[in-house]
């Protein structure tokens, strides 16, 4: 009985092997848990342009927004574990959601696996151009003369730009009003039009705004200043010590993808992320390209 379960292991070995070599062979669905237009589609876009110049299959990014961020997750962790669905794990889906949803449809570290860290970033303070108000001080002043006025936007519940911004709330005494999107993309343009006030929102999704001036760009997240924008203070320095909201985005797989497979996929995505489009049209940063540089395990 031992030497059958020793010898079924070899055959099983044998054979991931084998689909490994042939792996893929057809294309490749990357889904996205948030909606078109959002950071994370960005990123997946870009990705997904490189990472199939790199396995020679077609990458089609499939987004499935809603349910602060479980509706993809749940249909990665749901699919046949043979290399064919991934899906983009940002900060919120992985971090975040777990926190704000009693149940999950599927638990994290049985049903899901990591195959790459793809970005590293900062969050970007930005307030409408028909707001008053022009630093981070000033905002927290206008906020507490005007308790429950300010609208701030997020491309969802859950999303790093949502916590962000009640991160900032809490530790700054304001009270400011959330308001969740179906994605950044309509977050950003009601803050252009000034239906909103405030948003929180990833470098590589407002920064053309912020350049432009069609929002206005106060401060940074993290905890250090962003060397796409040299100039922004980060919050802590503008005024709330002690604040910081760091952001990451990675690809992950179903739990039981063939360990080959995972390994190649891994070092297709470490090299896709190395390419000048990636670097510079999807991160936007030093910080990011530093990362994209960084050979990621999936372990």
């Amino acid at each position: 009985m031992r030497l059958l379960r020793i010898a079924l292991s070899l055959l099983a070995c044998v054979v991931a092997t084998g689909a490994a070599a042939q792996y893929p062979d057809r294309p490749i669905r990357l889904i996205v848990p948030q909606a078109a237009g959002s950071a994370t589609d960005t990123v997946a876009r870009i990705l997904g342009a490189e990472l199939g110049k790199e396995l020679g299959q077609q990458i089609v990014v499939d987004n499935r927004p809603g349910g602060a961020l479980t509706i993809g997750l749940d249909l990665t962790a749901k699919a046949e574990p043979d290399g064919y669905t991934i899906c983009m794990g940002p900060i919120g889906a992985l971090a975040i959601t777990r926190h704000m949803v009693a149940k999950l449809p599927y638990d994290i570290e049985r049903d899901l696996q990591p195959i790459a860290l793809a970005t590293r970033g900062h969050l970007l303070l930005a307030v409408s151009p028909t707001v008053p108000f022009k630093s981070v001080a000033e905002l927290i002043a206008y906020a507490k003369d005007h308790p429950g006025k300010l609208l701030n936007a997020s491309s969802s519940n859950g999303s790093p730009g949502h916590v962000g911004g009640e991160l900032f709330k809490y530790m700054s005494g304001t009270d400011i009003v959330h308001v969740p999107y179906r994605g950044g993309a309509a977050a950003i343009n009601d803050l252009i039009a000034g239906r909103v006030h405030l948003m929180f929102e990833s470098l590589n999704s407002i920064a053309p705004h912020a350049r432009s001036g069609a929002v206005r760009a106060l401060a940074v997240s993290g905890t250090r200043r962003s060397p796409g924008f040299p100039d922004l203070p980060t919050i802590a320095e503008a005024g709330v010590p002690g604040y910081a909201a760091p952001t990451w985005s990675g690809v992950i797989a179903p739990a039981g993808v063939p360990r080959p497979i995972i390994d190649k996929l891994n070092a297709a995505i470490n090299t896709a992320i190395q390419s000048p489009t990636f670097a510079s049209v999807s991160l936007r940063s030093a910080t990011n390209r530093r990362a994209a540089r960084r050979k990621n395990s999936p372990n």
